[in-house]
């Protein structure tokens, strides 16, 4: 391998295409002190189109990255983005692109009738490197890589809270509720409610046995509120859980309430074990009448309500929201992960936590 790697870099034709390698990363190392990520990533790109190209026209195959990697490594020995696996993976990432782009239907909404690869190029910058690599490694389809880095962008995702959702498959849960909100809410509204419910949700950080009752669902959702913020989406603001709100004398508690800032909306959160029956949509539906009489301001909009069920019927829940004024969205979730009831009675319990804590300090 060392004799094959001397003699293609005594070999001309190699040797012109890397002066060109070379010209254009030294041309985007100036450019990048005011715009490194989309530089980096741009030039990224065009490596890994140079790569694809060289590779098709010529029979160096994968020693063209071994000896393209040792001879950038040399001129840029403080980048650390030329190494092997980075350029394999740099060529991986254009290929995603390019020869995926054509499957989806979807981007001529995205980019134009017109749209090309470059514009692909030009939104997958917009995110690190680093959340790029796991996207493609991660996802199957153009569409959802697309999914995955919009939705970075949108809501600035750590790298941590991207492989959280990636982990968590929002691609396929995100706006695939049951509701009525095209009925209820204006477009931008309804379409802006829509895309914050998923289904179903994944409630497996918490620690309940297999015997647990509604209550305790309640309480451990409101005990690990920050996993259960994060799996609701961004934007949700905890208001508090059995809501207490009094009518003619009489006291009626929501089982979850938040207030969503984006939407500029209360949430109103039911929680059911069981299955879902048209019941339930009359009880929020109730609730929701209530909420915006008594907690929602003037400049706020109507009220959302959310039945998060452990199963459903589709076909039930869409007639058991047909007619009704309000917006509710049902939904369901998923927990199948259970600590054995003996075991689970021997944990301390959050507060008992939290009174260690302060004693250590």
């Amino acid at each position: 391998m060392k004799n094959e790697i001397v003699n293609l870099r005594n070999n001309q034709d190699y040797k012109k295409w890397y002066q060109g390698i070379k010209a254009k990363i030294k041309s985007s190392q100036i450019k990048a002190v005011t715009k490194v990520n989309t530089e980096l990533l741009a030039l990224y790109w065009e490596i890994g189109k140079e790569i694809v190209n060289k590779q098709k026209e010529s029979n160096y195959g994968d020693l063209l990255i071994e000896q393209l990697s040792k001879d950038l490594s040399i001129e840029f020995a403080s980048d650390k983005g030329f190494s092997r696996s980075n350029l394999f993976y740099i060529k991986k990432w254009y290929l995603f692109y390019n020869q995926g782009v054509k499957k989806v239907p979807q981007l001529v909404g995205l980019f134009g009738e017109d749209y090309k690869n470059e514009l692909v190029s030009q939104v997958v910058a917009l995110i690190p490197w680093g959340h790029n690599r796991e996207i493609i490694t991660k996802c199957s389809t153009v569409e959802e890589a697309l999914f995955y880095v919009t939705e970075t962008i949108k809501h600035s995702w750590s790298r941590a809270i991207l492989l959280h959702q990636i982990e968590g498959n929002l691609y396929r849960r995100k706006g695939k509720a049951i509701t009525n909100f095209k009925d209820t809410l204006p477009g931008p509204q309804g379409d802006l409610a829509n895309e914050l419910i998923k289904d179903p949700y994944h409630f497996d950080f918490l620690p309940l046995g297999e015997k647990y009752k509604e209550r305790d669902l309640e309480n451990a959702l409101v005990d690990h509120i920050t996993r259960f913020l994060l799996e609701l989406g961004t934007g949700f603001s905890y208001m508090g859980k059995q809501y207490r709100i009094t009518i003619d004398k009489e006291d009626f508690f929501i089982d979850l309430l938040f207030y969503h800032v984006k939407l500029r909306a209360f949430i109103v959160v039911e929680l059911k074990m069981g299955k879902f029956v048209p019941e339930y949509a009359g009880k929020l539906n109730f609730y929701l009448n209530v909420a915006d009489e008594f907690l929602k301001h003037p400049t706020d909009n109507p009220s959302v309500g959310l039945l998060i069920c452990k199963s459903k019927s589709s076909v039930v829940a869409e007639y058991s929201l047909k007619g009704l004024k309000n917006p509710i969205g049902v939904t369901e979730y998923e927990l199948t992960h259970f600590l054995p009831d003996s075991f689970k009675e021997s944990l301390p319990s959050p507060q008992e936590l939290e009174s260690a804590m302060k004693l250590d300090n």
